[in-house]
């Protein structure tokens, strides 16, 4: 009984020896760091199962969650964690930080809504002292690892659940009142991205069997429309029932995902082109939940690709 009040009097004298303006400046860090923790951890929970989650290996794909989607959260985890219970060498970290983000973005939006971000919450760490912490680690570790738990779990039973057959031959594919062939993997579809002036010419030039691109365009396989693709995407197995709506909107009854006969599970590409122009620069991709979005047809990231189509 007495040591529990000698230690009261102790903490009672601790935060007597801070001053208030102090305490809400480190209390106005940690709520600032918590906040962007928890954006990060539902950006990076959502992203991961949304692009990444693609290898056969669940290792890899842990691996590929931690390093490209929460890497962000764990380094932002451990600057503020520092930066409570070692207020300069937090506040260092932060600055560090800050710079790191202004060396790498060139554009102005990047250096304003994160390294200038980042520097003053290194100047808050550096002047804020929290004489009991334990609330504050509470709030820095457990808000995102609660969120990373909450927003990551309907999206990882999401692909769990996804079907796949194996088969990544040609396929005929009837659907909304279309019907075509479209290429095997290999050149007409392949696992890597592309622009679209490269996937267009690959699919004008690909031989009647889809084995191989010539020099000279054969014009036998040709890159699908907007309402074709719309109207040709599923979802376990089922036609998604799409409909491209007057406005250049697809519309679905459900939802498709990134599965067999059309996608391939175990690809990087999670985005389509198509033929369908929006105005001399841009056309319409679609994600592989048929979202449609006008786009340069010069960008050609790894998650760009294609699959080719023909009449039966």
């Amino acid at each position: 009984m007495r040591i529990a009040l000698f230690q009261n009097r102790m903490h009672d004298k601790a935060n007597l020896q801070v001053p208030t303006w102090r305490r809400v400046v480190a209390w106005l860090a940690v709520s600032m760091s918590s906040a962007v923790l928890v954006f990060w951890s539902v950006w990076g929970s959502i992203e991961a199962f949304y692009e990444g989650w693609y290898y056969h290996s669940l290792w890899m794909n842990i691996g590929l969650t931690i390093v490209q989607y929460l890497l962000p959260v764990l380094i932002l985890m451990v600057a503020a964690v520092a930066g409570v219970l070692w207020p300069r060498f937090g506040s260092l970290l932060h600055v560090v930080l800050a710079a790191v983000v202004a060396a790498k973005f060139s554009t102005p939006s990047g250096r304003l809504w994160i390294a200038l971000p980042l520097a003053g919450l290194g100047v808050l760490y550096w002047f804020g002292r929290l004489p009991r912490k334990r609330w504050a680690l509470y709030c820095l570790c457990g808000l995102p690892i609660i969120t990373l738990i909450l927003s990551g779990a309907l999206p990882a039973y999401c692909v769990s659940q996804r079907v796949d057959d194996g088969y990544r031959g040609e396929r005929i594919i009837e659907g909304q009142g279309v019907r075509l062939r479209w290429a095997s993997a290999g050149p007409g579809w392949p696992a890597r991205g592309a622009n679209w002036y490269q996937a267009q010419r690959a699919c004008a030039s690909l031989s009647s069997d889809g084995s191989s691109v010539g020099d000279k365009p054969t014009n036998t396989w040709r890159l699908p429309t907007a309402e074709e693709l719309t109207r040709s995407l599923s979802f376990h197995g089922a036609n998604a029932g799409g409909i491209w709506d007057s406005r250049g909107v697809p519309l679905y009854r459900l939802t498709p995902d990134k599965e067999s006969p059309l996608w391939d599970p175990y690809s990087p590409v999670i985005y389509w082109w198509t033929a369908t122009e929006v105005d001399r620069q841009r056309v319409y991709r679609f994600a592989y939940t048929g979202r449609a979005m006008a786009t340069s047809k010069s960008t050609g990231p790894a998650y760009y690709g294609f699959r080719c189509v023909t009449a039966p």
